[in-house]
């Protein structure tokens, strides 16, 4: 075993990264492989041969939520950061997001079928800058105030709205609307203030996901279907659903639980445990990467990548990043993608004075 190997090994033992949070960032991008090109039916409990459905809608809010615990990691984590280490802090961010809308036009661009996601991810790095000294109360406040308001703003918006226009699609049209979508990544960032390698913190963490999936899923259950539509435009969809992408109340709440849970769960993942969950854990340290190569495959194969009898190709992609992940990690470290990204954000950093 080489000496960067070793190394390698020893940091992933050693937790010098969350690991939890690779592991909850791992899952997102292969339940976005599904939501993209798994066959799903609509989810019942009582048959397990739909609850792939759960991919649809969900992970997407969990990669959202996991890229606030990241800028909340950029920023300084739990103590934060104060003066030009704050700065820094924000111009990395802001090269981050220049980077990633660039890229994301570009996947965007090749016309897959795939909604992408990394254009709204992008303007989101940006919009979580005024709140990076914020403490993790607040921040919670606002992301639930925002939870409630933000998507009977869009729903009043979306039918006057240009379907061409590219702030409108980002900001409210689009499958990711920015403003409903900043609740996942406030969320996101004020977990990511907290000690998140306390088990005490990652156990309130697992409870309040809990909860929150219940109030959000329950009490969409107990709304009548179409029983708020008179307090909106008659095109508008029905506030009561939790389906994916609906951008409701309901589904925000509930998504959030969620996405909460998962992520608790993954903190709580034993140490010994981890190293079985290594590739998993690999795929979420290179999200941008199997993310990226994924829409690439996806452009080469064509409209049949969306017409598959079964889960073949979506299980090729599961196994194919599991393994290429994996051997990258340990044997290159970093994905190209994030090597990348991060060099230019820390150059750019760097460019500033010291006052």
């Amino acid at each position: 075993m080489t000496t960067a190997l070793r190394a390698r090994v020893a940091a992933y033992g050693g937790s010098s990264r969350i690991v939890g949070v690779d592991l909850a960032r791992g899952l997102a991008v292969l339940g976005m492989y599904g939501a993209h090109v798994g066959l799903t039916k609509d989810f019942d409990w009582a048959q397990p041969g739909t609850w792939l459905d759960v991919v649809n809608g969900r992970s997407s809010i969990l990669f959202a939520l996991l890229a606030g615990v990241s800028i909340a990691i950029i920023s300084g984590g739990q103590s934060g950061l104060e003066g030009i280490e704050l700065k820094r802090a924000r111009v990395r961010i802001l090269t981050r997001a220049i980077v990633i809308f660039v890229l994301g036009a570009y996947l965007a661009s090749l016309d897959t079928g795939i909604a992408v996601i990394l254009p709204v991810y992008a303007v989101l790095f940006v919009a979580t800058l005024p709140f990076l000294r914020l403490p993790s109360r607040w921040l919670f406040a606002i992301a639930a105030i925002l939870a409630v308001l933000m998507p009977l703003i869009v729903f009043v918006l979306a039918p006057g709205s240009p379907e061409d226009d590219l702030a409108s699609y980002l900001f409210v049209t689009g499958p990711y609307p920015a403003l409903i979508w900043i609740a996942f990544f406030l969320v996101g960032l004020a977990i990511g203030r907290l000690d998140l390698r306390a088990t005490s913190t990652r156990l309130r963490i697992l409870t309040a996901g809990i909860g929150l999936a219940v109030l959000g899923y329950g009490a969409s259950a107990l709304v009548p279907s179409g029983s708020v539509g008179d307090v909106l435009p008659a095109d508008a969809r029905d506030l009561s659903t939790v389906e994916a992408h609906s951008g409701t109340p309901f589904e925000v709440v509930g998504s959030t639980g969620f996405a909460l849970a998962i992520l608790a769960v993954c903190l709580l993942v034993p140490r010994a445990v981890r190293w079985l969950l290594y590739p998993l854990a690999a795929i979420g340290a290179m999200a941008l990467t199997a993310y990226t190569v994924h829409v690439l495959i996806v452009d080469r194969i064509g409209s049949p990548a969306f017409a598959q009898p079964d889960n073949g190709l979506f299980l090729g992609f599961v196994a194919g990043a599991l393994l290429v992940c994996a051997a990258w990690t340990l044997l290159l470290g970093r994905g190209p993608l994030e090597r990348a990204l991060t060099g230019l954000s820390r150059v750019a950093a760097q460019a500033l004075p010291e006052r």
